[in-house]
């Protein structure tokens, strides 16, 4: 149990952090800024309740770190070796980046020694990535796309880290299959992070969605969006054009009332980097739907359901907002495999909700 700074008594959901309220003595300025400084050490420390162990608010400041290692690179990413091809193909069949390379290398160093976690599991890699036998197994797991957008790295447009943290579910094993393909109701915190003209840490615990901007002069990620939530009425929607011939007739509908105002939302505007945190931060921000529906030769989708679209679907949900394939909440999805793919809808409710009717209806 926790108590609000008013007085009333509720209880938190979430397995460590109750970060739902802020700070008892936060102000906010004009802009709607925290008016006292605060870093993301700090403010995890200040709600963290009395029984936490603190493995799990350690674990969440080494993703605070593996960002900042991240980070340095990819600001300095036209002045050093690190642009282009690698030369290697991952397990997507997709032309590995250095960046992608380096990015997924630092996530596995920082975690893989802590104690803090019994596996891991990244896009990048093809199975799921055991905690080597001479460190101690954890009770959590994580599971990571280390570098999303990096196509576009060698053109400097935004890209990001998108996490998700699981509990252990085989206490058996130093970490199983079993551990990782579970479904996004089961993640007890997931987050990224954006590197663009600043970078920022965005996450949740299940308690509401906070982010942090990175200082570079003191190298300190530093509160700046506390209480995110998906604002009314939207701004904008994000999707791929130009796939529309491969789309269904539902989803050709869909887009059609999203452009056109056919009974819809007629003050949206277009939006598309093609970057998908970049693309879901936005609309996180401003309001809006990103989709990246089903097509003729892509049935499945193309983003991964365990590394993309769960860990931000958990982020849409505590903002407010609903993430769909079409016909059912991508929260509810189980993985059948590490690598599997879905169709996303993610943004305000109601506008997801209307791709669902649609796809019912029509498809």
């Amino acid at each position: 149990m926790y108590r609000h700074a008013e007085g009333a008594v509720a209880r938190s959901t979430s397995p460590v952090l109750c970060l739902n309220r802020m700070p008892q003595n936060m102000g906010m300025d004009h802009r709607g800024m925290p008016d006292t400084v605060y870093t993301i050490s700090r403010f995890i420390l200040e709600h963290q309740p009395p029984e936490a162990r603190g493995e799990f608010t350690n674990l969440l400041y080494d993703v605070a770190l593996a960002a900042k290692l991240i980070a340095q690179k990819t600001t300095r990413a036209g002045l050093v070796d690190i642009l282009g091809d690698a030369g290697g193909v991952n397990v997507q069949g997709e032309l590995q980046k250095k960046l992608d390379v380096y990015a997924d290398d630092i996530m596995f160093r920082i975690f893989d020694h802590t104690g803090r976690l019994c596996a891991m599991a990244s896009e990048e890699r093809e199975g799921v990535i055991p905690i080597p036998e001479r460190f101690e197994k954890g009770s959590y797991v994580l599971v990571y796309d280390p570098l999303d957008g990096s196509s576009n790295v060698d053109v400097n447009v935004s890209i990001g880290t998108i996490f998700g943290i699981f509990r252990c579910r085989d206490w058996q094993t130093r970490g199983s299959l079993q551990d990782v393909l579970q479904p996004g109701r089961s993640l007890v915190a997931a987050g990224y992070v954006l590197y663009g003209a600043s970078t920022m840490l965005v996450y949740s615990t299940g308690q509401g969605v906070h982010g942090f901007t990175l200082n570079p002069e003191i190298g300190e990620f530093l509160l700046s969006h506390p209480s995110i939530r998906l604002p009314e009425p939207p701004a904008y929607y994000s999707v791929n054009g130009a796939r529309y011939p491969y789309w269904s007739p539902a989803v050709r509908r869909y887009l059609d009332w999203l452009e056109r105002g056919e009974g819809g939302p007629s003050s949206l505007s277009f939006r598309y980097i093609g970057s998908l945190v970049a693309d879901f931060h936005r609309n996180l921000l401003k309001g809006g739907i990103f989709c990246y529906p089903a097509e003729r030769d892509r049935p499945d989708g193309k983003l991964r359901l365990l590394y993309e679209a769960a860990p931000l679907a958990f982020l849409a949900e505590q903002a407010g907002g609903y993430a769909s394939d079409g016909r059912r909440a991508i929260l509810d999805l189980v993985p059948a495999s590490l690598h599997q793919r879905v169709p996303l809808f993610i943004g305000n409710r109601w506008l997801v909700e209307k791709a669902e009717e649609l796809i019912r209806r029509l498809d």
